[in-house]
Order: C-alpha cells, then sequence, then structure tokens
C-alpha cells in the first residue's frame, strides 16, 4: 500500500500543468510557508476516468482551483482496480 502511495505521489510530481492550475506540495512545505487551509476534496474512481496517475493529478487540481487553492497535499491515495482515487488538503 505504502509503495503505491509513494509511487502515485512521485509520479504527479513529475506531471505540470498550466502557471492557473494548482500544484501538489509537501505537508512540510505547506506548514513552512504557513499557507492558508482551505478544506479537503475527493476524487473517486468512477467509469474510468481517473485512470492514471496524470489523470489523479488533473482531477485534484481542477478540484482544488474550485475550492480557491493554490496548492493541496494528498493525504491518502490508491489504485482502485483501473481506477485511481485520492484526498486532498487544499491551501493558498
Amino acid at each position: 500500500m505504502k509503495k503505491i502511495l509513494v509511487t502515485a505521489a512521485v509520479a504527479l510530481s513529475l506531471f505540470s500543468l498550466t502557471a492557473s492550475a494548482a500544484e501538489l506540495i509537501s505537508k512540510d512545505e505547506a506548514h513552512h510557508f504557513k499557507y492558508h487551509y482551505v478544506g479537503k476534496i475527493s476524487v473517486g474512481a468512477t467509469s474510468g476516468e481517473v485512470s492514471s496517475p496524470s489523470d489523479l493529478h488533473k482531477k485534484l487540481s481542477d478540484e482544488a482551483d474550485k475550492k480557491g487553492g493554490k496548492y493541496y497535499v494528498i493525504i491518502a491515495a490508491r489504485e482502485h482496480g483501473p481506477n485511481f482515487e485520492a484526498n486532498a488538503e487544499v491551501f493558498k
């Protein structure tokens, strides 16, 4: 389980999106820079919509943007069959 979480986190950190998209950061960065906590988000596996780490990253970034956040920290992630799902905390 830890191997999947670490693999997903590393894979997600390798993908970059546009400047306006929320970025994946570590929990330490969020606390070090004293970012303001906005709330939690979840992305679930539905109909193959989140079938790769890059799909998961895009969905989490989109959800964080909707909450008005600039950053998110993955607190739990897993591969569920052919899909991925995750929970994250959003910061700005």
